[in-house]
C-alpha cells in the first residue's frame, strides 16, 4: 500500500455530466401541474405550493410578504396555536416563504402522517381569516426588528441599492419605511389572497419518497381549490436615473463601519451571458478564494468578508458587490474595489486560476443537488423561468468550455465603471 504524498495536488477532474431525477408531471383534477420527484429512501416527502405573488405584484407596500405569513395564523376551523399543535404533534413542518416574485408554501411530512397533514396545508392556503389581533401582533413584531435592523449599515444599503440601480418607482426598486407598517390593513391581505393565491396562479412541486396515492390525496383536499391566473399589474412609471447620479451616500451618525455595495441592473437566467458571466463573478468575488476576498481581507485587512453576487429575477436581474470596512478605510477599500475590477479589463485571468474557479463552480453545483429536496430546489429554478433540464447541460459545457478570452470580453462589456453604481452608508 503505497502513502499519500500530501505535498503533491491532485488532479483537477471537472465534471462531465450530472444524473438528475426529472419529474414526472401530473394534474390534479382542478388542472393544477404537480411536479413528482421521487429519489428518497425515507419514508419523508415535501410539498411545495407556489404562487406567483411575490413583491412585483404588489399596488401597496409588504402586502405580499404580510399575506405569506399570515397564513399559518389561523383558519375558520383553527387557530393559529392549533395548527401549529396538529403540525408538531405529527412530527412536520409548516413554512411559508415570499420574495420579489413568489410566494411559497411548503409542507415536510411523514408519509404516514399525510391523510393529517395535508388537511393543515390545504386549510391554511385556501381559507386563511387574517385573524386581526394576530395581524396586529405581526405588525408590531415586524415593525420593531425593522426599526433594531435599521441601526445596521448593511441592512440600510441593502435596502437603498435596489433603490439607486431600479429606480424609486420599479417594483423591485421600492423601499417600505415604518409608516407603511402602520398602513396594512385585513382587508389588503384578503384581496391579495383572492386575486394571487388560486388554483389557477399555482404549481406544486413534491420531492421525496412520493406515495403511490398522493395525487388522489392531493384532490381530495383541494379539490375545492380554484380561482383564476392572476392579472399582471401595470407596471409603474420608472423613474428617470441621471446617469450624473453613479453615486451615493446614506448617513448614518455614529457609525463604527461604512457599508458599500457597487452593481448594476443586469439580466436574468435566461440571457445567453449569464452562466458566462457567473464564472465572471466567481473570481471577482463568488468565493472565498476570489479576488475581492484575496486583496481586501487577506493582504489589505479591510474587511472580514466582501463578495459579489449575480441575482436573477424573474423580470430582470442585478450584479453586486458588497462589504463592510472600518470607516476610516472605505476610501482606500473602494478604490481596491475598482482596482480588481480594472484588473479583470485589462489582462487575461491566468489558465490556472480560471481552472480552479471551475472547478469550483461545477463542486458546487454538484452539491447543490444532493438529496431530494435540493434537486426540487434546482427544478424549481427552472420552473420559475420556463427553463427545462437542458439548461443544466448547457451550464456544464460553458463552464468547462469558457476561456481567459472570453472572461476578457465579458469583463469589458458588463463591469465597466462608467455603468456601476457605488452606494456607501456611513459617517458623513
Amino acid at each position: 500500500m503505497s502513502n499519500l504524498n500530501r505535498n503533491i495536488q491532485p488532479d483537477i477532474n471537472l465534471v462531465d455530466r450530472i444524473s438528475l431525477v426529472k419529474p414526472v408531471f401530473e394534474r390534479m383534477d382542478n388542472g393544477i401541474p404537480v411536479y413528482l420527484i421521487d429519489t428518497a429512501q425515507q419514508d419523508l416527502i415535501k410539498i411545495e405550493f407556489m404562487f406567483s405573488g411575490g413583491s412585483w405584484y404588489e399596488t401597496k407596500k409588504l402586502i405580499a410578504n404580510f399575506t405569506n405569513r399570515m397564513l399559518k395564523e389561523g383558519t375558520p376551523s383553527m387557530s393559529s396555536r392549533d395548527i401549529a399543535d396538529r403540525i408538531d404533534y405529527y412530527g412536520a413542518h409548516l413554512e411559508t416563504s415570499s420574495d420579489k416574485d413568489m410566494g411559497y408554501v411548503s409542507l415536510y411530512s411523514l408519509n404516514k402522517h399525510l391523510d393529517k397533514t395535508l388537511p393543515v396545508l390545504a386549510e391554511i392556503i385556501q381559507s386563511p381569516v387574517f385573524n386581526q389581533k394576530e395581524l396586529d401582533t405581526l405588525k408590531q413584531n415586524r415593525k420593531q426588528h425593522f426599526l433594531v435592523n435599521n441601526e445596521k449599515v448593511r441592512y440600510l444599503a441593502k435596502r437603498k441599492f435596489n433603490e439607486l440601480i431600479f429606480g424609486k418607482g420599479h417594483p423591485y426598486g421600492k423601499v417600505f419605511s415604518s409608516e407603511d407598517f402602520d398602513q396594512i390593513s385585513r382587508n389588503d391581505l384578503v384581496s391579495f389572497h383572492n386575486q394571487f393565491y388560486t388554483a389557477g396562479n399555482c404549481k406544486v412541486i413534491a420531492a421525496g419518497k412520493i406515495p403511490g396515492n398522493l395525487l388522489s390525496l392531493l384532490n381530495k383536499y383541494f379539490g375545492n381549490f380554484s380561482g383564476n391566473v392572476s392579472q399582471q399589474p401595470i407596471l409603474p412609471a420608472i423613474d428617470m436615473i441621471n446617469p450624473e447620479d453613479k453615486k451615493a451616500h446614506l448617513v448614518k451618525k455614529n457609525a463604527v463601519q461604512t457599508a458599500i455595495r457597487v452593481g448594476k441592473v443586469l439580466f436574468n437566467k435566461t440571457h445567453p451571458d449569464y452562466v458566462r458571466l457567473k464564472v465572471l463573478n466567481t473570481i471577482l468575488g463568488g468565493y472565498f478564494g476570489s479576488r475581492l476576498m484575496s486583496n481586501i481581507r487577506e493582504d489589505k485587512g479591510y474587511t472580514y468578508g466582501i463578495g459579489s453576487a449575480i441575482v436573477s429575477l424573474h423580470h430582470s436581474g442585478y450584479f453586486f458587490i458588497t462589504s463592510e470596512v472600518g470607516s476610516d478605510v472605505a476610501q482606500d477599500a473602494i478604490r481596491e474595489i475598482y482596482h480588481e475590477i480594472d484588473h479583470l479589463r485589462q489582462e487575461k485571468v491566468p489558465q490556472q486560476e480560471l481552472d480552479l474557479v471551475k472547478n469550483y463552480i461545477l463542486g458546487s453545483f454538484l452539491r447543490s443537488n444532493d438529496g431530494a429536496f435540493a434537486q426540487a430546489d434546482n427544478f424549481k429554478s427552472l420552473l420559475e423561468y420556463g427553463l427545462d433540464y437542458t439548461y443544466f447541460d448547457h451550464y456544464i459545457e460553458i463552464v468547462k468550455a469558457i476561456n481567459t478570452g472570453e472572461i476578457l470580453d465579458l469583463a469589458q462589456q458588463y463591469l465597466d465603471p462608467e455603468s456601476l453604481r457605488l452606494l456607501t452608508v456611513g459617517q458623513e
